[in-house]
């Protein structure tokens, strides 16, 4: 799908694989909030979600691979999930939302997660989307330096409701 050089070999972004989902689990459970709603003991739920995602052409599940020198694959490093959404307001539009996108602590700052986020643009804009949307908890100071880095503006306040 995508290839890049970076320290140390390439970054090859792909789709996930089931394969992929402890590698993923993991990455989403390494920050505090993660650390509290993720629960890597038991991936079947995660299964079942990987399952429907993969069957809806609407849904992308990708992953991240940083390859060393030489060889064709590496271990799993970053991951996100995008989907594409019909609206009927914006005329009509189709918009994109980005979701779970997490990069190894290990390799934060070295532009993984600027080349991720690109990626999705260009796929969103090749998909006729007019719009990228996501959602960061309001805590995620440094996640929302990043987004506004990469042109995203605060503009709306998000309300969720556990059920």
């Amino acid at each position: 799908m995508f290839t890049a050089d970076v320290d140390g070999g390439t970054f090859r972004l792909r789709h996930a694989a089931r394969a992929d989902l402890p590698a993923m689990v993991q990455l989403l459970a390494d920050d505090a909030l993660g650390a509290g709603r993720e629960a890597a003991r038991d991936l079947e739920p995660y299964r079942r979600a990987f399952e429907a995602i993969q069957a809806d052409p609407a849904h992308l599940l990708l992953v991240g691979e940083a390859v060393p020198p030489g060889k064709n694959a590496g271990p799993v490093v970053a991951t996100f999930q995008l989907s594409f959404l019909p609206g009927i307001s914006r005329q009509g539009a189709w918009r994109s939302q980005l979701e779970g996108v997490r990069v190894a602590a290990s390799l934060r700052g070295q532009g993984i997660g600027k080349l991720m986020v690109g990626w999705a643009v260009q796929e969103s804009r090749s998909r006729g989307c007019t719009l990228m949307q996501l959602t960061t908890h309001k805590s995620r100071s440094a996640a929302h330096r990043f987004y506004e880095q990469l042109g995203f503006e605060a503009s709306h306040v998000g309300m969720k409701l556990a059920l």
